[in-house]
């Protein structure tokens, strides 16, 4: 069970460094979209150097200290990039830069320190991991405390800035941001926690390994939340686009007996296929392109035919009201004398035609008239 949950966890993750990328590639000049994206990309490769044997979380590590250094220094950087998308998404250009410099040399400062810290521990003190390291030992304690205390303040500034811009914000892109606000907030109350437990063990005190996992358990769940917040409002949209694709796929399945007759007698009104590639043919963009294609070329033949459709319903003067069946059983008739050519005298005038004057409406009338078409096929 845990397994499953650490490969959906990484999935998700792999999945929204992949998406933030692809967005980055798009608009590379975006200096919000970038701090982001290096954001998530520094979580990902973290876990890189917390999992060389499969194990979760931060306080399974590698062989040494050099792996742990580097873990944390990706995670520092991590808490830089969050602070810098909010930055550059609240300022303007120089105030962020600025503002960005500064917190860039505070992040360095951090990053020495523990890494002065890691190089004068003593054999593998910090290589063995947050549950096990002996904080009496003052490198250990400053390298865990400094990182520690640096993410805190980055995670709750990052976790008010969400809140803030969550309570102002609409769904889909409010449920979003108080994802990642939750997110944050659990992990800034994780580095918080961390910090009181290294006060305690470096006094000589001891934490129960119970709270202690609870914390870590705390912290995965943060990230995941964080993660998932990031990426709602993206997944969001593209599940909406894959419902409309869908849709329109379907319609143009739906449309196909009626587009075959209609396009029999009218072929001239009938544009020429595109040489779409097989990306074209699967994409929204192609399906919806073919989907109108489609529902304005059995529309136009439809007008075509009406004076047909008229000649073969004697004592009829309109079309507007006629059901579907009754129209479909007139409608071969019509197409055929209209292929022959026979002279018709009397005016072309809407078939089928929606009560409301909406695209989806008059859409749904000629998929009736298709269905009834097919039923008397």
């Amino acid at each position: 069970m845990e397994t499953m949950a650490i490969a959906l966890f990484l999935t998700v993750l792999a999945a929204a460094v992949a998406w933030k990328l692809y967005q980055l590639y798009q608009a590379p000049r975006d200096a919000s979209l970038r701090s982001l994206t290096l954001c998530l990309v520094c979580i990902a490769c973290s876990y890189l150097f917390a999992m060389p044997d499969g194990s979760p979380g931060f306080d399974h590590i590698a062989s040494h200290n050099v792996a742990k250094l580097m873990q944390n220094v990706l995670l520092l950087a991590t808490s830089y990039f969050l602070m810098c998308f909010y930055l550059h998404s609240v300022a303007d250009k120089p105030v962020s830069r600025r503002r960005a410099r500064r917190e860039a040399a505070a992040m360095v400062i951090v990053t020495g320190v523990i890494t002065v810290a890691a190089t004068t521990a003593p054999g593998e003190a910090i290589a063995v991991g947050f549950k096990a390291a002996d904080m009496t030992n003052p490198p250990v304690a400053v390298f865990y405390l400094g990182a520690g205390l640096y993410m805190l303040y980055t995670l709750a500034t990052a976790s008010w800035w969400t809140r803030r811009y969550a309570r102002v914000s609409r769904r889909p892109h409010a449920t979003g941001l108080w994802l990642v606000a939750a997110g944050l907030t659990g992990m800034a109350f994780a580095c918080a926690t961390r910090a009181i437990f290294i006060v305690i063990r470096a006094s000589g005190g001891s934490v129960a390994d119970v709270v202690t996992s609870s914390i870590s358990l705390v912290l995965m769940v943060s990230i995941a939340a964080f993660i998932i917040g990031v990426t709602y409002r993206c997944a969001r949209s593209r599940l909406d686009v894959f419902r409309v694709w869908r849709r329109h796929r379907r319609i143009h399945r739906q449309l196909q007996p009626l587009w075959e007759l209609l396009s029999e007698a009218f072929p001239e009104y009938v544009m020429e296929p595109s040489s779409a590639s097989w990306r074209d043919r699967w994409s929204a963009r192609g399906v919806h392109r073919r989907y109108t294609r489609r529902w304005a070329e059995c529309r136009d033949c439809l007008v075509r035919l009406s004076p047909y459709l008229l000649a073969h319903a004697p004592g009829s003067a309109t079309l507007d009201s006629t059901p579907p069946d009754v129209l479909a059983a007139r409608l071969r008739d019509a197409a055929y004398a209209a292929s022959r050519g026979v002279a018709v005298q009397t005016r072309a005038m809407p078939v089928a035609a929606p009560h409301h004057e909406h695209r989806d409406d008059d859409v749904l009338e000629l998929v009736a008239l298709s269905n009834a078409l097919r039923e008397t096929a």
